[in-house]
């Protein structure tokens, strides 16, 4: 690949990177973690709490990436033709049918944001792993592909009433989940609270530059990163074996407080997981000017790209999110490095 087209689309996102830190102050870490995301070509899953600029930080993001955005809000009585199509009677009393959020946008569509996607049914969670794993529906007899989408979704971590927790399969379609957490320093928060320049969302995304990373492009040149990165035998171990600690903690000597080791796990990490977690530490070190990989790249997704994929027995379920943290800490540490 090109040097100088390799190093020219870095400008590019590290432009991004650079205005979304102007845009959603406290969030370096989400955001560094959402570029990786873009030209992983994965899609993404965040969680955190209410207002803490999920949705402020996506539509930046779009506006950035360029194409079409939609935005669906989970719910309980959302179906998933609701996503494909909608009804209603015109102005002469005639009944219509137009185009749904998928579908509006055509090919161009490059985000598709579910906010509150726990709100909303398996039977909507069905349709959407569709769409994540082939970027393709069917709807009207045809077939509609969106070959530059990806999808976000958030879940609103506070509020669990009438909520339906993700199959495993579907988590497992995630490249990452994203933990949206503001800075707590005191510059930050005054920032927010009293900056009246941070109160008028729409003027603040208008900021972005429209279309930066040249969203019908992104993915062609996503892929030569992949080939361009390159992996030595030894980080090929290092992965490996980080892999097998998912599966067996114990067998790498881990222990964590208040944890029956022996007892966590049912399963973890599986081949797409790993083959993710590459993905993504290809695109970390080419962010930060490396053309091979070394173990920090992979550190610095590990969290992101596995927490999600682990599946904890139902005793300890219910601490996923504490226990997954300590859990991937451990491993990092754990596992020799090469």
């Amino acid at each position: 690949m090109d040097e100088a087209l390799l190093n020219e689309w870095r400008n590019r996102a590290l432009t991004l990177e650079v205005d979304l830190n102007q845009i959603v102050i406290g969030l370096s870490p989400a955001i560094r973690l959402l570029i990786v995301s873009l030209f992983a070509r994965g899609h993404v899953l965040l969680e955190g709490n209410v207002g803490v600029g999920k949705t402020t930080l996506l539509r930046a993001a779009a506006r950035g990436l360029g194409g079409g955005y939609q935005r669906v809000e989970g719910t309980i009585d959302l179906m998933p033709q609701d996503l494909i199509y909608h009804t209603y009677i015109d102005s002469e009393g005639k009944p219509k049918v137009d185009p749904g959020p998928l579908l509006s946008k055509g090919e161009s569509l490059s985000v598709f944001f579910f906010n509150e996607i726990n709100r909303a049914r398996p039977q909507v969670h069905s349709l959407l792993l569709r769409v994540m794993a082939e970027r393709s529906v069917s709807a009207f007899n045809k077939e509609f592909n969106f070959p530059h989408l990806l999808v976000f979704a958030d879940r609103n971590k506070v509020e669990k009433e009438e909520t339906f927790e993700l199959p495993g399969a579907a988590r497992d379609r995630f490249l990452m989940e994203i933990e949206i957490e503001p800075s707590q320093s005191s510059e930050v928060l005054r920032s927010l609270t009293f900056d009246t320049r941070y109160h008028d969302v729409d003027t603040l995304i208008s900021a972005i530059k429209p279309n930066t990373l040249d969203y019908e492009h992104l993915s062609k040149f996503a892929a030569n990163i992949q080939t361009s990165v390159q992996a030595s035998d030894s980080i090929k171990d290092f992965v490996e074996h980080l892999c097998r600690a998912t599966h067996r903690p114990q067998d790498y000597g881990i222990q964590i407080s208040d944890v029956v080791i022996d007892d966590l796990m049912v399963t973890g990490m599986g081949p797409r997981g790993s083959s993710m977690l590459v993905r993504a530490a290809k695109v970390y070190a080419w962010l930060e000017g490396r053309m091979h990989l070394e173990p920090q790249d992979v550190a610095a997704v590990f969290h992101s790209v596995v927490a999600h994929r682990l599946f904890f027995t139902p005793v300890y379920e219910l601490q996923r999110s504490q226990i997954s943290h300590a859990l991937t800490q451990a491993i990092i540490k754990s596992v020799p490095l090469p």
